[in-house]
């Protein structure tokens, strides 16, 4: 079945002129496609085959990419385009909504990325272009806000910075903004991309604190967390190296399994056996 949109005619520019007149277009507003170029051969000839169209908006050709890019992902989408000047809103509409939007939102943060570089391409102005599927981005933004007013009071409670996880630029626009106008505290962007996160910095932060990721339990000079991790330092070694060392009046009865460095290492181990034997006689052979 012929398409609607494609012309043939002996020549190229023929099948060109065909199009533009049916469709009412002029060249500027077209955009045209040759398929197949006009040849003759020994016997006959083949007509030229081309495609002509109007011109899609920016908006549209970004639409009509993410409705591509998702059929080829196996899902059934449709996309509403709506315009100004500065900025495009494509909203996806699909029964799998999941799939699009992704774990907090990393999938829907992709497409609407290459739907931005398909929109501006050949533009001289910048365009910004949001994606957005079941209203996910006015959600998100007000679970941002909600988590930045708490961030921020839970900092000035400790008296300590408190750090979130890493954030794309958008979501971290949004904590900054939450907390603009709160005098307690002052908020920054730290590491490199991406891995980039916010720090929420209370006036009353202690000097050198290094701060707190959001979530965590522990607490400026808790000792629980040396307890959980197996005690101290010097507790561990002296763990991995089967105890401290006894004291020099000491009457500490050493373990089976020790072994007692000297001049002669063959007979400490049958000494060490005798595990009722005062320290002061368990001396090396020579």
């Amino acid at each position: 079945m012929e398409e609607l949109d494609v012309f043939t005619a002996k020549t190229v520019d023929e099948a060109i002129m065909a199009g533009l007149k049916a469709q009412d277009l002029t060249l500027d507003e077209a955009e045209i496609t040759v398929l197949e170029e006009g040849k003759k051969k020994l016997f006959g000839s083949v007509k030229a085959k081309v495609r002509v169209r109007r011109k899609l908006s920016d908006a549209k050709r970004a639409a009509e990419f993410i409705d591509g890019l998702l059929e080829l992902l196996g899902v059934t989408a449709l996309s509403e385009v709506t315009e100004d000047d500065e900025n495009i809103k494509i909203e996806v509409k699909t029964t799998n909504s999941a799939r699009v939007i992704g774990k907090r939102g990393d999938v829907l943060d992709a497409i609407q990325c290459m739907a931005g570089a398909v929109a501006n391409t050949g533009r001289d102005e910048y365009v910004k272009v949001v994606v957005d599927c079941e209203n996910y981005r006015v959600q998100r933004e007000e679970t941002l806000k909600a988590l930045a007013l708490k961030l921020a009071k839970k900092a000035v409670e400790k008296g300590r910075k408190m750090t979130l996880e890493p954030m794309n630029p958008y979501e971290r626009r949004i904590i900054h903004s939450a907390l603009s106008d709160n005098n307690e505290v002052k908020t920054i962007s730290e590491g490199k991309e991406p891995n980039r996160y916010i720090a929420v910095i209370p006036n009353n932060a202690k000097p050198f604190d290094k701060g707190l990721r959001y979530g965590e339990k522990k607490s400026f000079g808790d000792k629980s967390s040396s307890d959980k991790r197996g005690g101290n330092r010097g507790d561990r070694r002296n763990d991995r190296r089967g105890g401290g060392r006894p004291s020099a009046g000491g009457g500490a009865k050493r373990g089976k399994k020790e072994i007692y460095f000297g001049t002669f290492l063959g007979n400490s181990g049958a000494k060490a056996e005798d595990a009722s034997a005062p320290a002061s006689d368990d001396k090396t052979e020579e």
